[in-house]
């Protein structure tokens, strides 16, 4: 997964209860947009270009996948959602809500319709103030100002002042009491994808599987019979080495890591491929590097149905994964369920994606989260 887009919004309001427009915004962009990351102050400022109501702003940044034209194709449907009418041919006008995207990451946008940064954002402090909330390491592509640089020499004098402070939506997730996370699944279930979004929106450490550097893993596929005891003793080996140099990096008691897996994997894989003689070799070493690695706090296990994983395998186009058959994704599968079953020393979460899409559908991604969030209260 390619690192998601860090994306400033502004929020506006006037009419009718302007908190309660504001707070509603904000659920609506985190559920269907992007998970919203921070939120700044609540401010309430001046009408501006024409006499009304005292409006009431804030701004967030907000991690997506999506483009920045399909965010403001988004915002406008939550704008109608939250009974926005707009009227191009009208200027500056009283409004339910107004959403305004400022910036995408660090960079230069020009469509018809689209200005990316906005083109105004200098000369509003409506913008700049809540902005400067955000705590922001940004510096304006164009002006090469910090909003610090930009709110000193700004032509707006209008008085913005802080009514309150705002709730951000992934505060209700709160995944303190964890320290190190590892996430597990079938070949294709995701949970690269997943570990990479979640560590980006809850700025944690990762450790990440080293798969593509294996030279016996097209072979393995090729000849099953020849390489397996190959293939598993090096992943081993590997998984051992990376996790021990990985994990020393980190303060297990202070640091947040996930990991996309977890080194028992290697147990239930080399159960399925190997013969039985070399896999009791194999167990015999295993479980004394096992006694070695620390554990993590949670341990989620991503469930695909066999079709799912299939498709997906066959999306992302690795050529040697290809000719994986149903029946060895459907030995994994019930390798881990039973792995699963019979643990005593792991604190196990089970979440079935097998209808989700947790990259493309955002309340598919919060879903998730939620399960997280259950299991933690129980």
């Amino acid at each position: 997964m390619e690192s998601q887009h860090q994306v400033i919004l502004s929020l506006g309001s006037n009419q009718g209860n302007r908190l309660k427009n504001i707070e509603l915004c904000l659920e609506l962009i985190h559920r269907e947009i992007g998970t919203i990351i921070k939120v700044s102050n609540l401010y309430e400022t001046p009408s501006w270009g024409f006499e009304s109501e005292a409006f009431y702003n804030c701004a967030l940044v907000m991690h997506t996948a999506y483009s920045a034209q399909k965010i403001l194709e988004l915002a406008l449907q939550v704008e109608k959602k939250l009974g926005r009418i707009r009227n191009e041919n009208v200027g500056y006008q009283s409004r339910i809500i107004d959403i305004d995207l400022i910036a995408f990451d660090d960079g230069i946008l020009d469509f018809e319709h689209l200005k990316i940064p906005h083109p105004l954002m200098q000369n509003r402090k409506f913008v700049l103030l809540p902005f400067q909330d955000l705590k922001l390491d940004w510096v304006h592509p164009v002006l090469k100002k910090t909003i610090s640089e930009l709110i000193l020499i700004t032509p707006d004098d209008s008085i913005c002042k802080v009514v309150q402070k705002l709730k951000c939506p992934l505060d209700a997730v709160i995944l303190n009491q964890y320290n190190y996370i590892a996430i597990e699944g079938n070949i294709g279930a995701g949970k690269s994808t997943l570990a990479l979004k979640m560590a980006q929106d809850f700025n944690a450490k990762t450790v990440l599987e080293r798969f593509a550097d294996n030279p016996f893993l097209p072979k393995f596929y090729e000849d099953q019979g020849r390489y397996a005891f190959s293939l598993e003793m090096s992943f081993l080996a590997d998984r051992y080495q990376q996790l021990s140099d990985d994990l020393s990096q980190f303060d297990l008691f202070k640091d947040f890591i996930i990991a996309d897996y977890h080194i028992f994997k290697s147990l239930l894989f080399s159960k399925i491929t190997l013969e039985e003689d070399e896999f009791r070799l194999y167990r015999t070493l295993f479980d004394i590097i096992y006694k070695e690695m620390p554990k993590p706090d949670l341990y989620i296990y991503l469930y695909q149905n066999t079709t799912r994983l299939l498709q997906n395998i066959k999306n992302r186009g690795r050529s040697y994964e290809q000719d994986i058959t149903a029946d060895y994704l459907e030995k994994i599968n019930r390798g881990y369920l039973e792995y699963i079953k019979n643990q005593t020393d792991l604190n196990v979460l089970v979440i079935d994606v097998s209808d989700r899409d947790f990259v493309n559908n955002q309340e598919d991604y919060l879903f998730i989260l939620n399960k997280i969030q259950e299991k933690k209260n129980l």
